[in-house]
C-alpha cells in the first residue's frame, strides 16, 4: 500500500478531521526503513538539537574525530551515516576528498541545503555504492549503532577501504566511573527525553535514540567485533568520560 493509499484509508476522528500521523520512532530491532523514517522526521532540526543535548559536546567531539582520521592532503574519505554533512564539512578542512554518505533522504536533502559544497551521496551501510578499495578512510559517527547488523557494516566498511587504509569510529559507549554512569544514565533515560520535548521536531525519536545508546556495546565489546570483522591494529579512546569512545583501526596491507 502506498503511501497516499494509507492517508486515504486512514479512520476519521469523530469530528470528521483524519487524525493525526503518529511520531515515527524505531524499535531496538532496528529495522532500515523505520530508522531511515525516524532520520527523515527530524533532519530539519537535528544539528541543533544535538548541540543542545551533548551540552555543546558534540563540536569537541568531531574535532576529535577529524584528529583521529589523520587525512592528509587529496585523501578519499568516506564519511558514513554523514546526516547533514556537519562531520563531512569538518573532515574536509584537511583538504580531503570527502563524500558524505547516508541513507535517509530526509538527512541527505537538508545536508544539500544547509552545506552545498559538500558531496552527498545515497547509501546502505550494508551495501555501499562504492567499488573495492575506493577510500583512504572510512568514518562513522554516531551512526553504527543504529545499522541492522554491527559486523557485516564494519566488513562492508573494510571492502571499501584501500589496503592500510584507516577506520574511525566515533560512537556512545559506557563511562568508565561508577559514580558517573550513574548520573550519566539517569540524565540519558529522563533528561534526555524531557529536553528532547523541547527543542526536537520529534521527541519520540530521541527516546529511541537513549535506550540504543544504554543497549550498545561497551568500548572493548566493540573493539572486538571491529576486530571480528577482519580490521587489525583495533584500539580505541574516551572522550568525555566514556560517554563517547573513538575506536581507530587499519585495512590488512595487500
Amino acid at each position: 500500500m502506498s503511501t497516499d493509499d494509507a492517508q486515504r484509508n486512514a479512520p476519521m476522528s469523530p469530528d470528521g478531521a483524519p487524525p493525526e500521523t503518529p511520531a515515527v520512532r524505531a524499535d531496538l530491532t532496528k529495522q532500515p526503513a523505520e530508522v531511515a523514517a525516524m532520520f527523515d522526521g527530524v533532519a530539519s532540526a537535528y544539528d541543533r538539537t544535538n548541540t543542545v543535548l551533548s551540552l555543546g559536546q558534540d563540536r569537541l567531539w568531531r574535532r576529535a574525530m577529524r584528529t583521529a582520521v589523520d587525512a592528509r592532503i587529496g585523501d578519499r574519505v568516506l564519511d558514513l551515516a554523514a546526516g547533514t554533512g556537519v562531520s563531512s564539512q569538518e573532515l574536509a578542512r584537511d583538504s580531503a576528498q570527502v563524500i558524505a554518505c547516508d541513507f535517509s533522504l530526509g538527512m541527505l536533502q537538508a545536508g544539500q541545503t544547509s552545506r552545498p559544497e559538500v558531496t552527498f551521496v545515497a547509501g546502505d551501510a550494508l551495501a555501499l555504492p562504492f567499488a573495492d578499495h575506493a577510500f583512504d578512510a572510512v568514518t562513522i559517527s554516531f551512526g553504527l549503532r543504529n545499522v541492522h547488523n554491527t559486523v557485516a557494516a564494519l566488513t562492508e566498511m573494510l571492502r571499501v577501504t584501500r589496503p592500510g587504509g584507516r577506520l574511525v569510529v566515533c560512537e556512545f559507549s559506557q563511562p568508565t566511573t561508577r559514580w558517573f554512569k550513574t548520573v550519566y544514565l539517569k540524565y540519558l533515560m529522563r533528561a534526555l527525553p524531557s529536553v528532547a520535548e523541547r527543542v526536537s521536531s520529534n521527541p519520540e525519536a530521541y527516546r529511541y535514540l537513549a535506550e540504543s545508546i544504554r543497549a550498545w556495546p561497551d568500548q572493548r565489546s566493540l573493539a572486538a567485533l571491529v576486530t571480528q570483522a577482519g580490521w587489525q591494529r583495533v584500539s580505541y579512546r574516551n572522550l568525555t568520560g566514556g560517554v563517547v569512545a573513538l575506536h581507530r583501526a587499519y585495512a590488512p596491507q595487500a
